[in-house]
């Protein structure tokens, strides 16, 4: 039920509202900053489980007349939506501490906090896990932002506990003040972890090293009679799909039949070791110059 990444969405639904209404009301009753920044983060957290299910949804869909490449950058979008709202989130935290810390009410009941925090970080850890591992299985770009959403709750709901066993054991409860400003300043730093991974699928940055080496090594199996070279080997990604395209170089004496079965072959190759992949290919004829033109040279040669 859970397992799919519109599952994995729905499952973050029900464990982040369950502990929104937790968090609000043991912060009501104890007074604690922390809770409640707690509680902002986690409703902030449900903002961004809509936003992932409905980028899910439109990402999908497969390509039309006036999206020929798809609608995989949805995600890209719905992550930097993500982002933002955790910058909100962190920014409204600490100056809620600053005001707070100007002048503090004692607090009251941290044992039900420390409660709440340990109730909070279980679930959130399997919540994460769960996203995690979905993520990783669909290569989901939006589903993995949500993930780091909720292990940033985590670390911030451990800085929270420790703060309120801090209160109970020396009354010093300035402490929830400064550890509350604290999960604000890590809040804002995981918005920027978000903001950076999911800005370059937007700006069409390539594919990572590891990927495009795949790539080559699908192509150079085939050096020698088949395939001369290669070269202007182009690669980005949107969401969870990526696109490709390269020149390829083969003898000028081949039929167009066989270079057809070879372009075919290869996008078959490449779209086993690298899942959700569109390829495009180019043919050329070499130039005759078969001292030179090896086919691992000719991808930097001709680039």
């Amino acid at each position: 039920m859970f397992t799919g990444p519109h599952g994995a969405a729905r499952l973050s639904v029900v464990v982040v509202v369950g502990l929104i209404i937790l968090k609000v009301a043991v912060g009501i009753i104890t007074g604690s900053l922390g809770v409640l920044a707690q509680a902002v983060d986690s409703f902030m957290d449900l903002f961004a489980v809509i936003v992932t299910f409905a980028a899910l949804r439109i990402a999908a869909r497969p390509a039309d007349a006036e999206h020929p490449f798809g609608h995989g950058k949805a995600e890209n979008i719905a992550a930097i939506i993500q982002a933002g709202r955790i910058f909100l989130a962190g920014g409204t935290i600490i100056y809620t501490a600053f005001r707070r810390a100007e002048g503090h009410a004692p607090l009251e009941m941290t044992g039900a906090g420390i409660a709440v925090m340990a109730v909070s970080i279980i679930a959130s850890i399997l919540l994460s896990r769960h996203l995690r591992k979905v993520a990783r299985r669909e290569d989901s770009l939006s589903l993995a932002a949500n993930a780091d959403n909720i292990t940033a709750d985590i670390d911030s709901a451990a800085a929270v506990l420790v703060g309120l066993i801090i209160v109970q054991i020396t009354g010093w409860d300035v402490v929830d003040d400064i550890l509350g400003g604290l999960v604000g300043v890590f809040i804002l730093k995981v918005g920027f972890d978000v903001l950076r991974s999911s800005f370059g699928g937007l700006v069409d940055v390539k594919l990572p090293e590891v990927e495009e080496e795949a790539i080559r090594a699908a192509i150079t199996e085939h050096a020698g009679v088949e395939v001369v070279g290669f070269h202007k080997l182009r690669t980005r990604k949107a969401g969870s799909h990526r696109y490709i395209d390269v020149h390829l170089v083969m003898p000028r004496s081949v039929e167009l039949r066989t270079a057809h079965d070879m372009c075919d072959h290869l996008e078959k190759d490449i779209q086993a070791r690298l899942v959700r992949t569109d390829v495009t290919i180019h043919v050329e004829p070499c130039d005759d110059n078969c001292r030179e033109c090896q086919i691992i040279a000719c991808s930097d040669r001709k680039e």
